[in-house]
């Protein structure tokens, strides 16, 4: 990390009347939070995506929350690093200051950060399959804790249908207000931060260069070049748990 960037983008910050954040995977990464996909996601014989799917669940709803209380399991050991304590504090000093994620582990929230724009939802809330309405609040309603071969029926709503968890699976629409937030904050601030995301996946690979166009400095910080990389006014290489500190201090 270059001392002097790390000042010009603090000077940036102090100035800036808005500024916006987008994690991806990475970060929480940090943390000890598994991808889910490949190897890392492989449950019995079973991989992300052939359990993240609307299909999956009417099929077998039994299976699939099994296999995400083995990741809520997982997830609910990790504990939120210092690059997600960073973005807090940052939330908490500057003016306005928007974060946008694609990771469901909620890491954010316990880290102190407030109002969130949870892009593909929250692995700790259910809502109605049948589409009611209802999302409850479900750290521990799912069945099948250990992943093994238990037998236990998955959570129902209060309208009788079953609970699923509050995420976006495979083949369904982000949720719609949930975009019109992020594309409203990319679109209105004045630095962009993007940490730990491949920029890969739409429709928030295309947040950042909305923000760009608008003219806001965008700023990745990753491990790798990504193919937002050659978009980016300031690329920082390093973890966030290093490069967020580092930056914070520096406000």
């Amino acid at each position: 990390m270059d001392p002097d960037t790390l000042d010009r983008l603090a000077h940036r910050l102090r100035a800036a009347r808005a500024v916006a954040a987008m994690t991806g995977a990475g970060i929480s990464a940090e943390s000890g939070v598994p991808t889910f996909r490949g190897a890392d996601g492989l449950w019995r014989t079973y991989s992300a995506a052939d359990l993240a799917t609307p299909e999956a669940f009417a099929r077998d709803p039994g299976l699939v929350w099994q296999w995400y209380r083995w990741r809520r399991d997982i997830i609910g050991r990790a504990q939120p690093n210092a690059g997600h304590l960073a973005l807090a504090r940052l939330q908490a000093r500057l003016p306005a200051f928007t974060l946008i994620t694609q990771n469901v582990d909620g890491l954010h929230q316990r880290a102190g950060s407030t109002n969130v724009v949870e892009l593909h939802g929250n692995l700790w809330r259910t809502r109605c399959a049948r589409g009611c309405g209802v999302v409850q609040d479900s750290a521990g309603d799912a069945p099948g804790g250990d992943g093994g071969e238990g037998s236990a029926a998955p959570p129902a709503c209060p309208c009788g249908a079953l609970l699923r968890p509050d995420v976006v699976w495979f083949g369904e629409p982000l949720d719609e207000a949930r975009i019109d937030l992020a594309v409203r904050a990319a679109g209105a601030c004045d630095v962009f931060l993007v940490v730990g995301t491949s920029a890969l996946v739409y429709p928030a690979a295309g947040l950042p260069l909305v923000a760009g166009r608008a003219g806001a400095l965008v700023v990745e910080v990753n491990l790798d070049d990504t193919p937002l990389t050659p978009h980016a006014g300031i690329a920082l290489r390093g973890k966030a748990a290093d490069v967020l500190p580092a930056l914070e201090s520096r406000l």
